[in-house]
């Protein structure tokens, strides 16, 4: 496999990271600026604060990068970026200091999708094998993904309205939890038992999700039990939403499986954080699929940062991708 060393941006929502990435999964520097303790006043992330504040960090964090991996610019063999999607004045961020990076320095320009950046994560844990079969779950999407091969994506089913991560965070304000609500729940939920029985979403892709009903459920609990009078016990509500929401992502992973006999399941994204999913879905693939092989990836890859743009990156520079682009460009997953 070619030789690489990749510089990589990812300033999609609230982390200014730079990454520097050496044949595919050696990760020389990983820097994270987080802005979470400005916007958990807000109880969720404020577009316009959110760029203001990558503007001030991008180029100490590109300088902190290349300091840690002992690199200059001009070592790299290409620059990496989030192209989206995410927040527009965040994504304007780290696109224009990339271009200004391989403008400056001759270097190619290579355009990466952020959920490309989350399944690609897993390589950062060990080798990837294919077909491989992931499942995307964060605060903005909640997808099923199936590669037959390296970089070949094809989407089996996605979120026809809220993102899990999403219906984690509504569901923990009006709980009256703080933000970020979806770490939260989690917590509270190991005190309690899924007792409350609450909807369980309905779509019309049998591997689509859907989690707004499933919000809009706990609302109406809550508001019942104020007009009644009753009390209800917050752990055990947490519980059911929990169990719920994991019920809907673990059924429709089953229904993937079975339909294309995947050699890996991975799994991605910021939700993957979450200690019940994990606890889950490793019971769920040692029990009944204990012939597929199968990556949770450690905490450090499941929020965003920039080490997963660069292995993303390292491959997408591999098969070829260069350019420049638009962000007001359609983000899909091809290429």
């Amino acid at each position: 496999m070619e030789q690489t060393c990749i510089l990589a941006i990812e300033s999609s929502c609230d982390e200014t990271a730079v990454a520097i990435v050496e044949n595919t999964n050696q990760v020389l520097a990983n820097v994270v600026a987080t802005q979470i303790d400005v916007h958990k006043e807000f109880g969720g992330v404020i577009p316009e604060v959110a760029s203001r504040i990558h503007v001030e960090n991008i180029s100490m964090v590109i300088a902190e990068a290349l300091k840690k991996a002992n690199k200059q610019v001009s070592d790299m063999d290409a620059i990496a970026v989030t192209k989206g999607p995410g927040l527009i004045g965040s994504l304007h961020v780290g696109v224009q200091a990339a271009k200004t990076l391989a403008w400056s320095f001759h270097k190619p320009l290579v355009p990466v999708h952020h959920i490309c950046g989350h399944i690609y994560a897993n390589a950062l844990v060990k080798n990837l094998k294919y077909p491989m079969l992931a499942l995307v779950v964060s605060g903005g999407h909640t997808e099923l993904v199936y590669l037959k091969a390296e970089y070949e994506f094809e989407i089996l089913g996605t979120t026809q309205d809220d993102a899990v991560g999403e219906a984690y965070d509504k569901v923990a304000r009006v709980m009256g939890l703080p933000y970020p609500g979806g770490p939260q729940i989690d917590r509270l939920a190991k005190e309690g038992k899924p007792v409350y029985k609450l909807p369980h979403p309905k779509t019309a892709g049998e591997m689509d999700y859907s989690f707004s009903g499933l919000k809009s459920g706990v609302l109406q609990f809550i508001d019942r039990c104020k007009r009644k009078g009753e009390t209800y016990v917050a752990a055990d509500l947490a519980a059911s939403f929990q169990e719920t929401a994991l019920d809907e992502l673990l059924d429709k992973l089953k229904i993937a499986i079975d339909q294309k006999h995947p050699a890996q399941v991975v799994l991605a994204g910021g939700v993957a954080a979450n200690s019940r999913l994990r606890e889950r879905l490793t019971k769920l693939m040692e029990e009944a699929y204990p012939d597929i092989d199968y990556i949770i990836p450690p905490l450090s890859c499941c929020t965003d940062n920039a080490a997963m743009i660069g292995v993303a990156g390292t491959i997408a520079y591999q098969h070829g991708v260069r350019g420049d682009f638009d962000l007001t460009a359609d983000c899909s997953m091809e290429m």
